[in-house]
Order: C-alpha cells, then structure tokens, then sequence
C-alpha cells in the first residue's frame, strides 16, 4: 500500500515538545530497554523512525503509540541524548491534535499565549454567567447581565455546546480507530472471518489496564526502593480514579435533580461519599505529580510541556476548591467569600469538562482504544 509523505512532519512534531530527535541514528537501544516492547511492537524505534521519513499515517495509526507510559528508562539510556520518551509524549500531543476536528487542540498544545488567554477567558465567562444569575448583592440583588436571554436558551446552548464537545471527542475516537485499522492490518483481521476475542479485549483494555494500571503497575515501574503510595503507577493511576469518580458523581448528582429523584437540599449519602472519596484521590495523585515535575526525581518530569502544566493545574484547583466549599457546608454561618470560592469551583470544573478531549487527558479515551486492539486477537481453537 502507498504511503503519503509528510517532509514537514519532524518539523511540526517538535512544535509539541520534542526534543531534537533528529540526533537519533536508530541504534535501537530505546527498543532494548523498553519493558512494553513485545515482538511486533518495537517502540519507541519505530514511532521514531515513521517521523523522519515523514510516514504520517503510519504514525497517526500506531497502537504502540498509545501504549508507552513515558516511564522514562529510554531517555535515560539514550547515547544520542535524544529524549524518546519525551518526543513519544510529543508525538500523543500530535495525534490528538490531528483526531480533533475543530482546530482547538492544536492550538492549546503549541501557543502558550493562546492557551493561557483561551483558559482564563473560559473561566472568567463560566463564572460571570453564576454570578450575575444567582449572586445576592445587598445593595439591589443580583446583576441582571444577561437578563434579555431566556434562561431557557441559556440552559440549552449549554447543552448543546456540551454535545458538540461530545462529538467532536467521538470523531476523534472514530478517525483514530478508522487509521489504527487502515495502518497495521487490522482491517484484514476483522474481514478474515476469524472469531475474535471481543469481550477478553474489551476487559484487558478497560480495567486490567486503564483501571488497574497492570502493565504500568508490573513492567514499568522502575522505582520499587519507593513505597507503592508514591510510585508514579500510583499516582497515575488516582488522578485518573479521582477524576472519573467525580465525574460519575456529579453526573449522577445532575441527573437525580433534572428528574427530580431526591428531596432539595438533602444531599444523596451515596454520591456525596462517592464525590468526597474521589476528590482525595484526585488531589493526592495531582499535588505528588505537582510536586515531582517541581522536584523532578527521574527523567519522566525533567522536561515538563504546557500541556502538562494546564491538565495538572485545573485538576488541583477545581479538586481543592471542591474540598473548600466541603468544609463550609460544616461552618454555622458561611462566609461571604465561600460563595466565590463556589463561583471558582464551578468555572474550573465546567472547563475542565469543556476541554477534555481537546487536552493531554485527551489520552483517557485514545488510550483505551489502542489496548483494545492491541489485545484483540483470533480465539484459540
């Protein structure tokens, strides 16, 4: 099959981060010592090798891609100081922004001016919009800013802007999917009328791996002198819990009072226990990856991206300022300023939500989507 050539593609993945790769005369040393390198997966060699010749569909439609957890041994081996673990992170970046339709990823992962600008507007509009339609000023009531629009049609454009996020994720799930099985012989697997594995895929790439973490935790860890409550599978792996958690809890919580399914003002023990739970698992994982890229111990957080800063950043506040207005609901009389604090959380959340198919937690879907064909195989008989 003919391959489309990108000459500018080394050129354009260093705009995401890498490092120099162009150092790198494929000794094949980064493939050695790789834990993940199996057989027919002989990463990062190949991701590298596919960029500077340009192979841009190749790498766009990599599994191995996906499957490397930037544990950072490679880096550290490098002869060359090419930093592949680096530029593998850099390449995701890439993917991500090409699967996304609307331009917006690209932007956020290579304009530090936009991306800043973007995110503090976001925020500031999100929280606008609570104040001027539920803050109680003493002095005449709320401000009325957007009073000439129906809440109504304030309440649906929200949506609406959700379900365009929604589906811009999805079409980049499904151009992911439509280039993995175009690029490594997949198409043909599933046209060979062998019976497949689905189910045992779909477990291994579900929990065993994303929720479990067993080859991060297994085959990639390198710092077993460490207690296990901060070795980095760990610390991956609670961010990534915390974040689902409450992610489940606050939709359930939306759809218990859209239906109105629980008393006002009583609050659901399962879904707060579920939210308080998941927020000190989000917290803890994201103040030690904070803390590490701060004081980096391994070559995994010597070379910190924006993106990295920008995912990591919105967790922490929006997981600490839930933990604020958790401690006022136990004050007496709440203090004036909580409600800001409330008006902070909700911002930061409803961007974080916004955004995340657009930044680095991007990789929480594709992810997932490169183990499930990774593990799909043809039953034995």
């Amino acid at each position: 099959m003919s391959q489309r050539v990108n000459l500018d593609l080394l050129m354009e993945i260093k705009k995401y981060g890498a490092a120099d790769i162009s150092a790198c005369f494929n000794c094949g040393n980064c493939t050695a010592v790789c834990p993940l390198t199996e057989d027919d997966e002989t990463f990062p060699r190949r991701i590298i090798r596919y960029t500077q010749l340009g192979m841009e569909d190749r790498l766009l439609g990599s599994k191995e891609l996906w499957m490397c957890y930037n544990c950072g041994e490679c880096s550290e081996t490098c002869p060359r100081q090419a930093e592949p673990g680096e530029f593998m992170a850099a390449a995701r970046r890439y993917a991500i922004a090409k699967y996304d339709r609307s331009g917006l990823a690209q932007v956020l992962f290579t304009s530090p001016v936009w991306s800043i600008t973007i995110l503090v507007v976001l925020a500031c509009l999100f929280a606008l919009f609570m104040y001027t339609q539920h803050a109680d000023i003493s002095t005449g009531g709320p401000l009325r800013i957007f009073d000439y629009v129906p809440m109504g049609l304030i309440h649906n454009i929200g949506i609406a802007v959700l379900a365009v996020v929604g589906v811009i994720g999805a079409l980049g799930v499904v151009d992911m999917v439509r280039r993995i099985t175009r690029a490594n012989g997949t198409k043909e697997l599933l046209a060979s009328g062998k019976r497949l594995n689905w189910w045992a895929a779909l477990w291994d790439a579900l929990f065993v791996e994303t929720l479990a973490q067993k080859r991060y935790r297994e085959d990639c860890e390198t710092t077993e002198d460490k207690p296990w409550y901060i070795q980095k599978w760990f610390l991956h792996a609670t961010t990534m819990w915390g974040f689902l958690g409450l992610l489940v809890a606050t939709a359930s919580n939306f759809f218990l009072d859209t239906f109105k399914l629980k008393t006002p003002g009583v609050p659901n023990l399962f879904i707060h226990t579920l939210g308080t739970v998941a927020g000190v698992f989000l917290v803890y994982g994201v103040s030690l990856l904070i803390y590490k890229r701060l004081k980096p111990d391994s070559s995994t957080y010597t070379r910190s991206h924006l993106a990295d800063w920008i995912l990591l950043v919105l967790l922490w506040l929006a997981g600490v300022s839930g933990f604020a207005l958790e401690i006022l609901n136990f004050l007496p009389q709440a203090p004036l300023w909580g409600y800001y604090v409330f008006l902070f959380h909700v911002a930061i959340s409803m961007e974080v939500t916004l955004l995340v198919p657009l930044i680095k937690f991007g990789h929480a879907f594709y992810r997932p989507v490169a183990l499930f064909f990774h593990a799909l195989k043809p039953v034995s008989e």
